[in-house]
């Protein structure tokens, strides 16, 4: 079973780029608000740490399921979360919990994740349906 698990993850990690960027905006949100006046900002650290770990969560929960009908569901899934991230950023900016720079970073690739799923998904609709 174990050996299934680790070959899984090892798929998931190499074969979706999308995924492996989701992770990496999700480890870069958890850095971020792990700091400053956003770590002791519990409600918003923790809702926009959620929202985070959802996105690559539904990708790989898609991925998992082994259909592409379904996976391109998931895969549709994920832009929402990526919109509340977007939304929590910016009430962080309003804040001064982040700076624009740091805003910036973060809602552009939380943009190109957003793009990467939906074009991901069409890919899926279209090479199978």
């Amino acid at each position: 079973m174990k050996s299934e698990v680790v070959q899984w993850r090892h798929s998931l990690d190499s074969k979706i780029q999308v995924w492996q960027k989701a992770r990496h905006v999700t480890k870069q949100i958890y850095e971020t608000t792990s700091n400053g006046k956003f770590a002791q900002d519990y409600g918003l650290r923790n809702q926009i740490q959620r929202a985070s770990v959802s996105i690559m969560a539904n990708i790989a929960e898609g991925f998992g399921r082994r259909s592409d009908k379904e996976f391109a569901n998931f895969l549709n899934i994920a832009p929402g979360s990526v919109a509340e991230v977007q939304s929590h950023l910016y009430l962080a900016l309003d804040l001064a919990y982040i700076t624009r720079a740091t805003f910036n970073e973060l809602n552009g690739l939380l943009d190109e994740v957003s793009r990467m799923t939906l074009v991901l998904a069409q890919h899926l609709r279209k090479s199978k349906f």
